[in-house]
């Protein structure tokens, strides 16, 4: 089933009909084994061209887009925090991202998130507001979130979590495309694909801090991104999320992308010297048969540009 289809009969929740099981759930007794799923991990330190390289492993930005749909990149901008400092996606890969849609010919392009500190300050710090007003298309969107579109959702599938407000944008664009940064988290210990949910949701979000891992596992069965970019240009080691301090931060000049988002994040917590194991919503999400945890049966293509 294609994106949109999936999530029209998604946005059905909010009348109490119930979701079909996940569709990448794990292979019953007997079913041939789910292929090892690609992933591109490029190096550069010309992060547009970091982007477009990475892309270009995976089949390029029109395999994704096409002509006249309505695409949401979603980065990390939850801190008050400069580019830097490693709190929040870099604003050039945000960049190229958006103007790769553009060329895609995508008919609207959004990016949005939920901050934790003051938004406008968030925007702008981050670089991200800046860096996508001088694109100069009237397609692109930098948006504050609008309260009015969180909608109830019901996690028919969901383990621990069976019902959330999530934002309608996410849910219906016709391509959604995840950018977290990879960084450490204090209670997650890692923050990446899975936990750059957590900006396309309403309510009391801090609740969902109990039993983490799998609360984003379940909200991964309904928030399903078209495809995951992980930022690693530089990642923060440590007094994460929000980071501030220099001395925290590790210059690596890489991109990861796929379009399993478990995959995406195993792969990155291997950045920071960690088992994908080690990180309890990379599990779950596994366990769900949501994507593949084990490096070993990925198909993982590599480039240094």
């Amino acid at each position: 089933m294609k994106r949109r289809g999936f999530l029209k009969r998604l946005l059905l929740c909010t009348a109490g009909i119930s979701l079909p099981a996940p569709l990448l759930r794990a292979a019953g007794a007997g079913a041939q084994p789910a292929p090892a799923p690609d992933i591109a991990r490029v190096t550069g330190a010309d992060y547009p061209v970091l982007v477009k390289e990475t892309l270009d492993l995976l089949g390029g930005m029109k395999r994704f887009v096409s002509p006249g749909q309505r695409v949401v990149v979603k980065p990390n901008i939850g801190w008050d925090r400069n580019p830097d400092q490693a709190a929040n996606t870099h604003p050039l890969v945000v960049r190229t991202l958006v103007e790769m849609a553009c060329e895609a010919d995508a008919g609207e392009v959004m990016v949005f998130d939920f901050p934790c500190n003051e938004k406008r300050r968030c925007y702008n710090n981050s670089g991200i507001s800046d860096a996508l007003a001088a694109i100069g298309d009237k397609r692109v969107k930098l948006t504050h979130m609008d309260k009015r579109k969180f909608k109830p959702i019901t996690i028919s599938d969901g383990k621990s979590l069976k019902a959330w407000d999530i934002y309608e944008d996410a849910l219906t664009a016709d391509c959604y495309i995840n950018v977290p940064v990879a960084k450490h988290h204090g209670l997650s210990r890692l923050t990446l694909g899975l936990k750059n949910s957590m900006g396309v949701i309403g309510g009391r979000r801090g609740g969902l801090h109990h039993n983490l891992g799998q609360n984003l596992a379940d909200l991964a069965t309904v928030v399903r991104p078209s495809l995951t970019v992980i930022d690693a240009t530089r990642i923060l080691l440590d007094n994460g999320p929000q980071g501030g301090s220099l001395d925290d931060v590790r210059k690596m000049d890489t991109l990861l992308a796929s379009t399993d988002p478990v995959a995406a994040d195993a792969l990155a917590t291997t950045l920071f010297d960690l088992d994908p194991d080690a990180i309890a919503s990379t599990v779950a999400a596994y366990q769900m048969g949501l994507g593949e945890m084990q490096p070993d049966n990925m198909n993982i293509m590599e480039r240094s540009v």
